[in-house]
């Protein structure tokens, strides 16, 4: 019964509040008051029935409520109260708080705090309508006319976030603040900045319109403001202007860097224009895109230019240099497709444009001697056997040299492995049934220039055009169980569009080569084989010793090929007019795909690779269990013997090994050419033995190591953290070559750290302050005509410190040996201010010397507010 009194009663108090929808739930928690259309029809006079007109239920859903503590009628103020954990589910909006009052006479809902034990108050409101959420200390909301009035409301719209001293609710899209702070700071009670603003216009997802502003940094006024200020807040983007950088420079003069006008053009992409303009009569231009399309692709294009004065016109210093590059990176979704898929990476230009750029100091571009790119398309037809087709452009550009080769376009097609004796279902097994054969076809266009060249006429007319026909044929069995046989031969045959034709020029007195265009074809053919089987041995020494065993893994293996002359395809031209002296040549010489040889080859390889590992003791294990140390990783020996030459038929030994030492950090590799056979006055091996030349048993031509060693201190915690670098413009994987500091947004943190796992404990560091650090050691001996030198030696290093919370400390140098000298070195200095961020960037000496200070605030929404000055680098222009 008394259950049912309650029902009634909630029921009178929702009739008349009006309600005509409500939230429902399946499964009501203990304790929660429930409205049902049953229970509101067991609110009728029982006496009076009447059967002829059915009346419309007053709700169409059901109404929840609940209260941890009590839940509390008075029917002579008209009121409910909520006490502890109390909620309301009414219509198109949840309320949550200490404590809830409804007054469901006057349609008010009241909401507040609770006070604990200690007097502290907890249990803050949450008030929810749609998808704006607001967190008061107390509200008072009508129900009917939805409007609403707020104290000390919390709200968060994008990256900003408010929090006001009285709001007031005019209806679902328009709010009136009274001294409100609006910060980015994620502490909203206490943030280290905000503006304060006397009277605020809020319209959710739209704007912000302020009256008088200012700026207010640890609670202290300051005369940054504005008389009245607008904020657009919106999800989507808007199109606008973007404020420059001004600066000076000694070459260049007064600048303004990085304005323009971003335009949003579509949810699928996007343009910003932007500019730079130097005094001196300097200038860059920009255009950047970036577009998207889910489960589709993604992509970028970036479109730069430069017109760079160094000095001024009649002095001896001007120099005047126009720079160019064009980058594009396009990704396909793996979901948009599975036989075909379109991807690009372009980076082309002038070879001097990172090192003469002035608006982008990159080093890890202004360091690298290459630009590559690459365009392709390619795909799958599933037939039987399968097809795979691509087309491809590719770029590469040696910024030393300035040349440039190209591939306009690459054809590739290729047909799956047939098995022609193999049955359908079955173990392919024996040298029959494993013989296989594939069809490969590789049509290039191919174009070699250079810088000053590019994409004129006489580009395309030096250009080489070929296809490439094989067919290899191969198969590999076992004999006497434990030894792997392979054999097999390839069928090429190459088509060409252009050929040389080589003859005596009596009036010029020398041998020309013309170029001939036309088709013309080779066809040639080799076979090789190779036998080879892998060996173990342990070496066993207890288990009660500290090394208990070395395992020792050998594979072997001999080799053979076999390639006949093809004399067919050349042809005798006269070196001089006598008409005596005649030399051989072929036509296809410098083709694309190589050229006949009237050589005879009958060669075998021999090759032996070993791995060395070791068992021993694990000092960590409370069992007493042994772990496996690797010694070496590889050690290769290889060495070929010519069957049909005359002499000389032994050639160089080559060796290579790596290893990885102190717990995997430090990476070992070497490698060197061994030579039994002495050289002559001129560095030609002759066929004599250098021991009989007065010399050692072997000789060592040519050797080189690297070492790199990356460690931190969460090697000494026993974690492991992944460390990322920016690679963008063709920046290293590491910061041996220093950070690459993108200028036009100094924002972007210089450590690539995660803000939100570096904010979780910032107690002082005592004695634990997180560090990393990378070396890297390079040599390089040669001794190929007896120069006996190290051609190159340096060491490099790269490490970041982390000397107190949000101070960070790094440096990249080196030093190279060989050119007694320091290498690229630069100092890095960050101080994070939560919502602000403090960094001075300092390369102290060389050609790219720079420094550069910043301090603002990070999030983009206030990126204007900030204060900026730099020293860019005097570029040299050649």
């Amino acid at each position: 019964m008394h259950t049912k009194l309650f029902h009634i009663v909630f029921s009178v108090i929702f009739l008349t509040l009006g309600t005509t929808s409500v939230f429902s739930q399946d499964n009501p928690i203990p304790g929660t008051v429930t409205l049902t259309k049953t229970d509101l029809q067991k609110v009728k006079d029982s006496t009076v029935v009447d059967t002829s007109k059915k009346s419309k239920p007053f709700l169409e859903g059901v109404v929840n409520m609940k209260a941890k503590e009590y839940e509390k009628l008075d029917q002579k103020k008209k009121t409910v109260t909520l006490h502890d954990e109390a909620e309301i589910y009414y219509t198109d909006f949840e309320l949550k708080a200490g404590k809830i009052v409804l007054d469901y006479e006057k349609n008010l809902v009241y909401a507040g705090r609770l006070k604990d034990s200690a007097g502290n108050y907890i249990q803050r409101p949450v008030f929810k309508q749609g998808q704006n959420i607001i967190e008061p200390d107390s509200i008072i909301f009508h129900t009917k006319s939805k409007r609403a009035k707020v104290w000390n409301s919390r709200t968060t719209q994008g990256e900003l976030f408010i929090k006001a001293e009285i709001s007031k609710k005019e209806n679902d899209s328009v709010y009136f603040m009274k001294n409100a702070r609006m910060t980015t700071s994620k502490n909203i009670d206490d943030p280290e900045y905000y503006f304060l603003v006397r009277k605020v216009k809020f319209v959710p997802k739209k704007k912000v319109v302020a009256g008088l502003t200012n700026m207010v940094i640890m609670d202290v006024p300051t005369p940054i403001g504005l008389p009245f200020a607008y904020f657009p807040i919106t999800e989507k983007s808007l199109s606008g202007f973007i404020m420059p950088t001004p600066g000076q420079n000694n070459r260049q003069g007064y600048f303004l860097q990085n304005g323009g006008y971003y335009f949003a053009l579509s949810d699928y992409y996007d343009l910003a224009v932007l500019g730079d303009y130097y005094t001196n009569g300097s200038y860059g231009l920009r255009a950047e895109s970036n577009y998207a399309k889910r489960y589709k692709f993604n992509g970028r294009v970036n479109i730069r230019f430069e017109n760079n004065i160094v000095s001024e016109r009649g002095f001896p210093d001007y120099v005047k240099s126009r720079q160019y590059n064009i980058q594009w990176s396009h990704a396909q979704d793996a979901k948009a497709s599975a036989d075909s898929r379109f991807s690009a990476s372009v980076n082309l230009g002038s070879s001097q444009y990172f090192r003469q750029s002035i608006n982008m100091n990159n080093v890890g571009s202004s360091l690298n001697n290459n630009l590559s790119s690459s365009v392709s398309f390619s795909k799958t037809f599933r037939t039987v056997p399968q097809v795979n087709m691509s087309v491809s452009a590719t770029h590469s550009q040696n910024t030393n040299t300035q040349i440039i080769n190209m591939t306009l376009p690459t054809f590739q097609a290729s047909v799956d492995r047939i098995f022609p004796f193999a049955p359908k279902d079955g173990i392919k097994k024996g040298i029959i049934k494993n013989i296989n054969l594939q069809y490969n076809l590789r049509g290039e266009n191919r174009i070699q220039t250079n810088d000053s060249l590019f994409f004129t006429s006489q580009m395309f007319r030096d250009a080489k055009s070929g296809f490439q026909h094989s067919i290899p044929i191969s198969t590999n069995f076992k004999i006497f169980k434990y030894f792997s046989v392979s054999a097999g031969t390839t069928y090429n045959e190459v088509w060409v569009m252009n050929t040389i034709k080589k003859s005596f020029n009596p009036t010029e007195n020398k041998v020309v080569t013309q170029d001939v265009n036309g088709f013309e074809a080779f066809r040639t053919y080799n076979f090789t084989a190779g036998i080879g089987t892998t060996l173990y041995g342990t070496f066993n020494f207890g288990e009660d010793k500290k090394i208990q065993a070395i395992r020792h893994v050998m594979r072997p293996n001999i080799g053979y090929g076999y390639t006949p002359n093809f004399n067919q395809y050349f042809e005798k031209y006269a070196l001089d007019a006598t008409g005596i002296n005649f030399a051989d040549y072929t036509k296809f010489e410098g083709g694309l795909f190589g050229s006949p040889s009237n050589n005879f080859s009958n060669r075998m390889n021999f090759s032996v690779s070993n791995t060395f590992e070791a068992k021993v003791r694990d000092k960590e294990s409370k069992k007493g269990e042994a772990k496996k140390v690797m010694l070496l990783n590889n050690l290769n020996f290889a060495i070929g013997y010519d069957i049909a030459a005359d002499s000389l038929k032994w050639s160089e030994i080559s060796v290579s090994g790596g290893t990885q030492l102190l717990k995997q950090k430090m990476n070992v590799n070497f490698a060197a050419i061994l030579d039994a056979f002495a050289i002559d006055n001129t560095g030609r091996r002759i066929d004599k033995l250098n021991i009989d030349n007065g010399g050692s048993l072997l000789r060592l031509p040519r050797a080189n190591m690297t070492i790199n060693y990356n460690f931190s201190s969460n090697d000494f915690d026993k974690k492991d953290k992944e460390s990322k670098q920016n690679l963008q413009n063709g920046g290293t994987g590491d910061d041996l070559f220093g950070r690459s500091t993108d200028l036009s947004d100094s924002r972007q943190s210089l450590f690539n750290k995660d803000k939100e796992n570096d904010n979780k404990n910032l107690e002082w560091y005592s004695y634990k302050i997180p560090w990393d650090l990378r070396l890297a050691y390079s040599v390089t001996y040669n001794n190929s005509n007896r120069q006996n030198e190290i051609q190159s030696h340096s060491v490099m290093a790269s490490g970041n410190f982390e000397l107190a919370p949000r101070w960070k400390v790094g440096f990249s140098s080196g030093y190279d040996f060989k050119q007694k000298g320091v290498t690229f070195t630069q100092l890095r200095f960050e101080r994070d201010l939560e919502s602000w961020r403090m960094s001075f960037n300092w390369v102290p000496f060389g050609t790219n010397t720079y420094w550069g200070f910043f301090i603002g605030i990070s999030s983009s929404i206030f990126s204007d507010i900030k204060y900026e000055k730099r020293q860019l680098p005097d570029r040299v222009f050649r």
